[in-house]
C-alpha cells in the first residue's frame, strides 16, 4: 500500500533538511501524485516559516511542479495557540496557501498566559513525571482542539495527542462533523493502539501522512503498515490513497470569500 498524496511535508524553509524539488522528486521517484509543503507555522521562534519568504516558496512550488509533474500544494503545519482556537495563520494569508494543516507544539507563542501554563508547564511535567494527566488537563486540551476545528477551515490535525493530553475521540468527532481530516502520522507514534480503536468508532475520515523532514521520508508507510497489522483500520476511510486530490475543506472554504 502505498499514499497517492503526502499532505505533511517540511522543507528547509523550516526544520526540514531538503528543497521543495528535493521533496518533490522523492515522491516522484515513488510514483505518487501530489504532496503538500507543510512547513511549521509562522508562530515558532526556531523553526517557523517567514511570511515574507512566501512568494518564493511558491515560485519554488511552481518549479518543481513543472519539472517532476507532481502536483505540489503549499501550505503549513500551523500552530494552534491556545483554548480559544487561535491558529498563527491568519486571514490575510488564507490567499497565499492551498492547504492548512494544524498541531499543537511546544515552544511556540502561544495565545495568553494561561496557556502557556496548561500547554507548556502542565504538558511537560505531566511527561517528564508520567503521573496520570489531571481530567482539568485533558478537558483544556480538549477545548484548545475542538476550538480550532470549529473556528477554523483546517484541513487536518497532525499528530493528535502527540506529547499532550486530550479526549481523543471527542476530537475525532469534532473533525467529523466540520470536514477535518485527522493524520495518521508515519513520523511519529501519537496514539495507543487503544486510542486509535475509538477514534476508528467515530465517523471522521484520515490521511496518512509521513510528516518527513527529509526527503528519503516522503510518503514513507512504516509505521502505518505496523499499526494496520495491530488494529483494524478503516481503510475505506483514509482519503490519500487513490488518483484524484480529496476534498480539501480550506479549498471549499476559500471559494466563499
Amino acid at each position: 500500500m502505498q499514499i497517492t498524496y503526502d499532505f505533511h511535508t517540511h522543507t528547509k524553509y523550516s526544520h526540514g533538511k531538503g528543497t521543495i524539488l528535493d521533496n518533490a522528486i522523492a515522491a516522484n521517484e515513488k510514483g505518487m501524485k501530489g504532496i503538500a509543503i507543510t512547513d511549521h507555522g509562522f508562530s515558532h521562534p526556531a523553526f517557523g516559516m517567514k511570511r515574507k519568504r512566501l512568494a518564493q516558496m511558491r515560485k519554488d512550488c511552481v518549479e518543481a511542479e513543472k519539472q517532476t509533474g507532481v502536483k505540489i500544494l503549499l501550505g503549513t503545519e500551523s500552530n494552534i495557540c491556545g483554548q480559544s482556537g487561535k491558529t498563527d495563520v491568519l486571514a490575510t494569508d488564507y490567499e497565499n496557501l492551498d492547504i492548512f494543516g494544524a498541531g499543537i507544539h511546544r515552544f511556540v507563542y502561544y495565545d495568553t498566559p494561561y496557556d502557556y501554563l496548561r500547554l507548556l508547564g502542565d504538558t511537560i511535567f505531566f511527561s517528564i513525571t508520567k503521573i496520570k494527566p489531571s481530567k482539568s488537563l485533558i478537558n483544556y486540551t480538549t477545548k484548545v482542539y475542538v476550538n480550532a476545528i470549529k473556528k477554523n477551515p483546517i484541513d487536518f490535525i497532525s499528530h493528535l495527542n502527540f506529547l499532550v493530553f486530550c479526549d481523543v475521540e471527542t476530537v475525532a468527532k469534532a473533525c467529523a462533523d466540520y470536514g477535518t481530516y485527522l493524520e495518521i502520522s508515519t513520523k511519529k507514534v501519537h496514539l495507543s493502539d487503544e486510542q486509535w480503536e475509538k477514534v476508528f468508532k467515530t465517523d471522521v475520515k484520515f490521511v496518512i501522512n509521513s510528516d518527513a523532514h527529509s526527503p528519503s521520508r516522503v510518503g514513507d508507510m512504516k509505521l502505518f503498515n505496523e499499526l494496520n497489522q495491530r488494529v483494524d483500520v478503516p481503510i475505506d476511510r483514509i482519503v490519500n490513497l487513490g488518483d484524484e486530490l480529496p476534498r480539501l475543506r480550506f479549498n471549499e472554504f476559500k471559494k466563499t470569500l
